[in-house]
């Protein structure tokens, strides 16, 4: 089935080379619509082989993946994914300008104050009335469909992203164990996204 998550977009994208540690990707910037918000898919490999590439869809963690906050595992799974896809020959990781699960830096400053009092990494969103996890995935199935993806291998823990790629018109194969950067400092962060967020780890 092909994609439909291009209707109602006039997103028109910008493409050029990366040269990385990992190897020479190529990048594609988007910019939302809706909203103004720039994105960009990082791709490596041929997009025009019919098997279904590996995919991670990573929301922008400033804290985790430029300052190598310990605080979550944002920047290991960051570079586990481009390492994998590299590896694999074939592949893209589909950055997405979601801060804090899409609370924004500024509100997630705020609810990491709130988990330094005691209060874990859902419960303070709440209590500064904002959603658990407010991300949006169907610019993610957008950008696929405009680089001609309709069918992946997501790498991923989150079943939150299986489920909306697919209601977006993304047909999810394979959903791909992402693990990396699991440390003392994030442990219980994790733990409780697998207690009372779904996610699926080793816990």
């Amino acid at each position: 089935m092909k994609a439909t998550a291009a209707k109602n977009y006039t997103a028109v994208p910008a493409d050029a080379r990366l040269p990385t540690k990992y190897g020479e990707f190529r990048i594609r910037s988007y910019v939302d619509p809706r909203d103004g918000a720039e994105h960009a898919a990082i791709y490596y490999g041929d997009m025009n082989e019919q098997a279904p590439p590996l995919v991670r869809v990573h929301s922008e963690c400033l804290t985790g993946d430029a300052l190598g906050s310990l605080r979550c595992d944002c920047g290991p799974q960051l570079q586990h994914a481009l390492k994998t896809i590299q590896k694999a020959g074939r592949g893209i990781v589909l950055y997405l300008r979601q801060e804090g699960r899409g609370i924004g830096l500024f509100a997630k400053m705020q609810a990491y104050n709130l988990q330094d009092r005691g209060l874990d990494t859902l419960d303070a969103n709440l209590a500064l009335n904002l959603p658990a996890d407010g991300r949006d995935y169907k610019i993610a199935a957008h950008m696929l469909n405009d680089i001609g993806i309709d069918s992946i291998r997501l790498m991923t823990n989150n079943p939150d992203k299986v489920e909306q790629l697919s209601q977006h018109g993304i047909n999810v194969v394979d959903r791909v164990e992402h693990k990396a950067g699991i440390c003392t400092e994030n442990i219980e962060y994790l733990q409780t996204k697998v207690a009372r967020m779904r996610h699926i780890l080793p816990f």
